[in-house]
């Protein structure tokens, strides 16, 4: 069976016969975790094997876990620092900043990978312009060339780790100050400010370093006047031909409000697939899940199977227990461990969804 376009949710921590029954639809590809899915490694392990083995290819198992505010899964797992101190570090000691990025990196996806989850979606390549306060300390720096090296670095070690990277949210979600979650942010600058500043580190990291990229839920109106996500100008004109990525395209989630303008839950996921997308995500919202299975009308695209495949993380065989005790994860951990300064708690499932 292929992967379809569609990722989905679940209600809990354990997989429902109704569920694992939508799972086999298909159009549906994955599925996205968020903390409600979650008590502990093993409850998790075991809902990813159960998750893997309902198809052939299995389906995407995906989390937000950048770490700081968005980080999915706390108990058992090393708790990760904001991706911002790697830039505090990086403007103190740049050597010291560059190899703790690759190490921050290779610790969230090695932790993921042995409880079989595919890959996160990370890093976030936004510029912190002090303007947005759902991206803040998500992003590594409010310098675009300093954002580009720390998370050539993170995603260096991701790599080495064995799962994808997906940077976002492209072409970049950090010179608006709205919400997308909660408005339809709107970006007035001409397109030459936004490739100058914002877009620069995905021009940087398109070609090489990056596996799937997810576009911003953001109205460039001297570009287009749909949001990135909706945008065949965005997506097809400059991120695949301009920019020659040829990775996977997930939207960000069709129920935020930065979607609303482009109509019915399907209208929206039929929006962004014709625009370029690979896999169209619909969180926290299954009935809605479920119209869409019921009601889309798009064709399996082969490129996008090939694309959607090369999202499969490399499964540990160690479980996270087993890699607990591995000499070179201690270190590892200790050391970022080290950049934490405050206790954050983790935000809500519908407060930062991707």
């Amino acid at each position: 069976m292929s992967l379809g376009p569609i990722m989905m949710d679940l209600r809990g921590p354990e997989l429902q016969q109704d569920e694992a029954e939508l799972l086999q639809h298909p159009l549906v590809g994955g599925i996205i975790l968020f903390s409600r899915n979650f008590t502990d490694a093993g409850q998790l392990q075991e809902l990813t094997r159960e998750v893997h083995a309902l198809r052939s290819p299995p389906l995407l198992i995906a989390v937000d876990h950048e770490g700081g505010r968005v980080q999915r899964f706390r108990q058992d797992f090393s708790i990760l620092p904001p991706c911002h101190s790697y830039g505090d570090l990086y403007d103190q000691d740049k050597r010291a900043g560059l190899a703790a990025a690759e190490k921050a990196g290779w610790l969230m996806a090695v932790e993921l990978l042995s409880v079989g989850v595919d890959f996160s979606f990370a890093p976030v390549l936004d510029i912190d312009r002090g303007l947005s306060q759902v991206i803040g300390d998500r992003a590594f720096h409010h310098h675009p060339d300093t954002v580009a090296n720390l998370a050539k670095y993170y995603t260096r070690g991701m790599k080495k780790a064995g799962m994808a990277a997906t940077g976002k949210h492209f072409p970049g979600h950090g010179s608006v100050k709205e919400d997308s979650h909660h408005a339809i942010p709107v970006d007035n600058r001409r397109y030459e400010d936004v490739v100058m500043l914002d877009m620069l580190p995905f021009e940087r990291l398109a070609r090489t370093h990056l596996q799937g990229i997810m576009p911003a839920h953001v109205v460039y109106p001297l570009v287009d006047d749909k949001p990135a996500g909706f945008s065949q100008r965005w997506l097809q004109g400059v991120l695949r031909q301009q920019l020659g990525f040829q990775g996977t395209i997930f939207s960000d989630d069709i129920s935020m409000a930065g979607a609303e303008a482009l109509g019915s839950y399907s209208q929206r996921a039929h929006a962004a697939i014709t625009a370029g997308c690979d896999m169209v995500l619909v969180c926290n919202n299954q009935e809605a899940a479920v119209t869409v299975l019921d009601t889309l009308e798009t064709d399996i695209n082969p490129a996008s199977q090939v694309r959607l495949i090369r999202m499969h993380g490399y499964q540990s065989a160690k479980s996270l227990k087993e890699l607990q005790q591995d000499a070179k994860w201690q270190a590892v951990s200790e050391e970022i461990l080290t950049l934490k300064k405050d206790p954050e708690l983790g935000l809500g499932d519908d407060e930062i969804q991707s």
